[in-house]
């Protein structure tokens, strides 16, 4: 019984690294940096938790998180697309908007600058323990969605121009794609994904709390790094980051080890990771180059 509470628990925190590195893995494979996974999820979790609260409804929540997601990399695709600006340099720029404009909207809503009010979860009342995470549709499309990102990238016209754009929008743009059309696509969609997993912290947390992504943002950008921009191998990267975290949760009550170290654990295997695999892997070829 325990080891199947374990596994709960790893399934659990493993959803919102599932979504991250899925938009992660969309953007980059179009070219474009993906370094505001951080603020997607952000913006997803902050726009579930007010649609939530004033709509009554997870569901529309869910669809209000989404949408925020997707409207900041709408701002993202247009600066580093249209704009042709340095997409680490927006990407930083993001991630900073959205922590300061979450903390002053939550100061004019609710006279708090660092969480909401409580909100009602998806699929709440379901049961609760196992059966509330295996009810939780979001847990299962955590699951589905780097399959299914698989088949979006090698199985469809669009995944096959996603890939061309990625490696050589020069060639891409001789046979007749749009390199920006398919670049904005990707990021824009991008940020509806990883907004899912924000939403997902929301609706696990009944509420919105300042800093609540904690990283987890960049820590999918490695697993996709890990997993060298392929959906299968990221999947388990992001499994690998999950247990990680899980660990670190049940060493907390430890005097074995100081707190620090403890809380560590799954940023050290973050930088083990990159150490040791990325400099192996081949990332896209245009990955970061605005012009094409």
């Amino acid at each position: 019984m325990i080891a199947l509470l374990i596994v709960a628990q790893v399934l659990r925190i493993s959803v919102p690294y599932l979504f991250a590195a899925a938009g992660g893995l969309l953007s980059e494979r179009a070219g474009i940096v993906a370094l505001t996974l951080e603020g997607f999820m952000a913006a997803g979790a902050f726009g579930a938790a007010i649609g939530t609260h004033y709509s009554g409804s997870p569901a529309l929540g869910l669809g209000a998180g989404v949408a925020a997601g997707a409207l900041l990399a709408s701002v993202h695709a247009m600066a580093t697309i249209r704009f042709r600006a340095d997409q680490v340099v927006c990407g930083i720029a993001l991630n900073l908007l959205v922590a300061g404009g979450c903390a002053f909207t939550l100061r004019l809503a609710f006279d708090s600058s660092s969480n909401s009010p409580r909100i009602a979860a998806l699929g709440e009342g379901l049961g609760s323990g196992l059966a509330a995470t295996f009810a939780n549709p979001l847990v299962w499309g955590a699951f589905a969605i780097l399959p299914a990102m698989w088949w979006l990238l090698y199985r469809t016209r669009f995944g096959l121009r996603v890939r061309a754009v990625g490696e050589h929008p020069e060639a891409a743009t001789s046979v007749g794609i749009g390199v920006p059309r398919v670049r904005y696509l990707a990021v824009i969609l991008s940020g509806a994904i990883a907004a899912l997993g924000g939403a997902y912290l929301a609706f696990d947390q009944h509420k919105f709390t300042d800093g609540m992504t904690a990283g987890r943002g960049f820590i999918a950008i490695a697993a996709v790094i890990f997993g060298r921009w392929e959906p299968v191998r990221a999947l388990g990267a992001c499994l690998l980051f999950a247990v990680a975290e899980t660990v670190q949760i049940r060493l907390q009550g430890s005097t074995a080890l100081p707190s620090q170290f403890v809380e560590m654990i799954p940023y050290a295997l973050t930088i083990v990771a990159l150490a040791g695999f990325g400099g192996k892997s081949a990332a896209p070829s245009a990955l970061g180059r605005s012009e094409g």
